[in-house]
């Protein structure tokens, strides 16, 4: 019944981040057929100050209030206060930061847009604390209204602005307005009276310690290559790299993070047995990777494809990048469950390590790659990073939960060999319509469906079926 629960959990958000992405795509068509690939570079380096900042401020109060078995009003005023000492601290810091940064980089206009872009990480330390209830619960309706709410708002308001010439700043009114948006739709579904109290900051105090110092070393490891290719390139490159890489990344963003937030508060639910979360894990993995691995090939494969559909020929140099990059992307939802686990059995030094041994690997590999071939040479940096990252998170799954390395990969082999067979699909399917040059988007839908015909037979042919009903939706392997 908990897995059934999660599932349903985990049905509203992947449909919300699904709808999400839809009206990005939306934005993302409309703003990319009318601004220029500097303007998404200026944008995305101006977006990453803003981000590191965000990151390393990270509360996790829904995280460590999911955790505790009971809570009350001083927990949420706790969480509330926590959260505005955040804010008020991103508001200093980057508008601190601004006028520096932008010396730093030589561009005057980084100042204003900074400054803008940091009303949205402000704005979301103002979130009412009570929608906690509804992860507890494990029902997240309501998270999906806070999401479509804040998308509708920022979608509508970016296309405003970008008809009416506002140019680059379209981008930024798209990141503002969502987060301001989401928040105040938090008030109507979760009403909370504000109230200023630091009373149970011992219940927040260990996780926020060692969660905090993993998010510092994790906001400078996800931005370190927009702020590296930034400084040794020019702006339409480095737009070129950040709109692959938020392509890449809508496999892990748009369905499996989302699926995977419900996992958090099932796993809280059991961690007092540990067989229970070593077969939980075992099933979360792999359903993450069932999808995740499939999604990131296909993209890979039909990149071309996919960057003239979405962004129009003036993206074209993108598409390389694009094909490279999805790659790097496959492995990301292994450790997104690891991370799930981790913080239900209150082990965040887990993820701490993790980001450290990531920062270093990033710190060498990424230079190097640029080094031997520019940004398609950190893109590959970044697949090498990726997998060799993948050794580190089944070693420390071997250690948290004692599930030998073996039983972890025997758990994705079918996974593995059903994503070679539709990738040689993909891969000759392609090579033999290269010379009948079909309408791009017939080519594209006619190579999906095959190649997901082609993974989900083998899947079937290896023993894996999809049993549902009776309050029971599980992915079985016979």
């Amino acid at each position: 019944m908990l897995a059934f629960k999660a599932v349903q959990g985990a049905g509203w958000l992947v449909f919300s981040r699904l709808v999400g992405r839809v009206i990005d795509f939306f934005t993302l068509l409309v703003l990319a057929r009318i601004l220029s690939p500097a303007d998404f570079g200026l944008a995305a380096l101006a977006t990453s100050l803003v981000l590191i900042v965000d990151t390393v401020l990270e509360v996790p109060v829904t995280q460590a209030l999911v955790r505790l078995p009971k809570i009350d009003k001083s927990h949420l005023d706790t969480g509330f206060t926590l959260g505005l000492i955040r804010g008020a601290l991103i508001a200093v810091i980057v508008l601190g930061a601004a006028w520096p940064f932008s010396v730093f980089n030589h561009e005057p206009l980084l100042l204003p847009l900074v400054a803008v872009l940091c009303i949205g990480p402000v704005a979301k330390g103002f979130v009412s604390p009570a929608m906690v209830t509804f992860a507890r619960q494990l029902g997240f309706r309501q998270t999906f209204i806070l999401e479509l709410s804040g998308k509708i708002c920022a979608s509508a308001a970016a296309v405003m602005v970008v008809l009416s010439g506002g140019g680059y700043w379209a981008i930024v009114t798209n990141s503002v307005i969502a987060s301001v948006a989401a928040t105040i739709a938090s008030y109507v579904l979760a009403p909370y009276r504000p109230a200023l109290s630091l009373g149970r900051l011992r219940d927040f105090a260990s996780f926020i310690g060692w969660f905090n110092s993993a998010q510092i070393i994790s906001a400078f490891n996800w931005q370190f290559d927009r702020f590296f290719v930034g400084s040794l390139t020019d702006k339409a490159t480095l737009g070129r790299y950040a709109v692959a890489n938020d392509v890449a990344v809508i496999p892990t963003q748009s369905i499996i993070g989302p699926a995977l937030q419900p996992v958090m508060a099932a796993f809280s639910q059991i961690n007092n047995d540990p067989v229970r979360v070593k077969q939980a894990f075992l099933k979360a993995v792999r359903f993450a990777m069932l999808i995740s691995v499939p999604a990131c090939i296909g993209i890979a494969l039909t990149a071309d494809l996919v960057t003239d559909l979405l962004l129009g020929e003036k993206w074209k140099d993108a598409a390389p990048l694009l094909s490279i990059l999805a790659i790097s992307v496959a492995p990301i939802p292994y450790f997104q469950t690891l991370y799930s686990v981790s913080l239900a059995l209150d082990k965040p030094n887990v993820i701490f390590k993790l980001n450290l041994t990531d920062l270093v690997l990033r710190l060498v590999l990424l230079p190097s790659g640029f080094y031997l071939g520019s940004v398609t040479g950190v893109s590959f940096a970044r697949v090498l990073l990726s997998f060799a990252m993948f050794g580190f998170y089944i070693t420390e799954v071997r250690k948290l939960l004692d599930l030998g390395i073996a039983k972890q990969l025997r758990n994705l082999w079918k996974v593995a060999l059903s994503a070679l067979v539709m990738a040689c699909w993909v891969y000759f399917l392609r090579k033999g319509l290269s010379d009948r040059h079909l309408n791009h988007v017939l080519e594209l839908g006619f190579v999906s469906v095959t190649g997901a015909a082609a993974y989900a037979g083998t899947l079937l042919l290896l023993g894996m079926r999809l049993v549902a009903g009776r309050g029971r939706l599980e992915l079985v392997d016979r």
